[in-house]
């Protein structure tokens, strides 16, 4: 055999088995956002949302809704690295209308995203939503799991969404949360909380009756950070990196914390509401597991502004109290990476 025979056959090889890693590690970007009271503006009277009118005293208008949805986009996109991510979850969205305008009015209409949204009792009208993109997200199958209270103190709250997919060659159960906020003060709420993470991990229990491994990731503003009870004992979500036991879920978010940071300021303080959770498979399956290095919170310079009260940085929100502001929201999202073979 010649020796330019035998280079070319060298390169093959070389050729192919990059070819083969590359297919192995393609990445998929995963984001959820509270977006922070993207309303419409019209008066539906079947929700208090009349704050968010024109005529209203916040003055909420068509410009300043599409303002809003454009940094939404900008957000989104920066969080997948200049890529669209593969998977959106969002928090404080009124309707699917409001949805379906992020998406047509921005250049996120280039790639095809399906939409997964149902209204959801909440008083004021927000809701959850999930889109995924169709090119490289098969979905399966999903469901909206009602939060409600048997006990006399019932409330009315967002639904929990399970969304289960194929990511590359394998399934995953994606959940998106809103959990009931501390407004009306921390302990005053904290039973609400607890009930939702108790009817969220039932649910995670019905995927592992069989006891076999399974690809879940929980993703949502909880109003709570990683290290309460709602959290440890009751959801069963340990702090990064967990423990062997396959029941327990895995908290990314523990990671930030250490990290002293956050995704919401209150009076100074950074605080982890928004959060990554999953099971101890993604992290440990060769076929489909989530990048650490490449996950965590997106604090991004357009979406802070100095805090002229507590010093540092604080979100850029849309409002101050009535205010119109300009900015996005008072959150920041957070994303984790997965890699999949296909």
């Amino acid at each position: 055999m010649s020796g330019i025979l035998k280079w070319i056959l060298v390169l093959g090889v070389i050729y192919q088995a990059t070819n083969l890693s590359a297919e192995a590690q393609t990445k998929y970007n995963i984001v959820f956002y509270n977006v922070e009271n993207l309303f419409d503006t019209w008066d539906d009277p079947l929700t208090s949302d009349e704050e968010y009118t024109p005529q209203n005293e916040r003055h909420w208008t068509r410009e300043r809704f599409e303002n809003k949805i454009k940094m939404i986009y900008k957000t989104l996109i920066t969080a997948g690295n200049g890529q669209f991510p593969d998977i959106i979850g969002l928090a404080e969205v009124e309707n699917l209308w409001v949805i379906e305008q992020l998406i047509a009015k921005t250049p996120l209409s280039k790639v095809p995203y399906g939409i997964i949204h149902k209204e959801s009792p909440d008083p004021r009208g927000i809701d959850v939503a999930l889109l995924y993109r169709k090119d490289r997200v098969k979905p399966i199958d999903f469901e909206h799991i009602h939060v409600s209270s048997d006990r006399k103190n019932s409330f009315k709250t967002r639904d929990i969404l399970h969304f289960t997919a194929e990511v590359g060659s394998e399934q995953i159960h994606f959940f998106v949360n809103h959990w009931p906020s501390r407004s009306g003060g921390y302990i005053e709420t904290k039973e609400k909380r607890d009930i939702t993470a108790r009817i969220l991990r039932n649910c995670i229990d019905s995927l592992l009756v069989n006891k076999t491994p399974e690809n879940i990731l929980i993703m949502g503003d909880f109003n709570a950070t990683p290290t309460e009870k709602c959290f440890t004992t009751i959801l069963k979500a340990l702090p990064y990196p967990g423990n062997n036991n396959p029941s327990y879920l895995i908290n990314l978010s523990s990671l930030w914390t250490k990290q002293a940071e956050g995704t919401i300021r209150n009076g100074g303080q950074w605080e982890v509401f928004d959060q990554m959770i999953c099971s101890s498979n993604l992290l440990s399956n060769k076929a489909l597991h989530i990048d650490i290095e490449q996950s965590g919170i997106c604090n991004f310079d357009f979406l802070l502004e100095p805090d002229p009260t507590f010093l540092g940085k604080k979100p850029f929100r849309t409002y101050l109290g009535p205010k119109y502001h300009g900015g996005i929201s008072d959150h920041l999202p957070v994303k984790v990476c997965i890699s999949a073979k296909q």
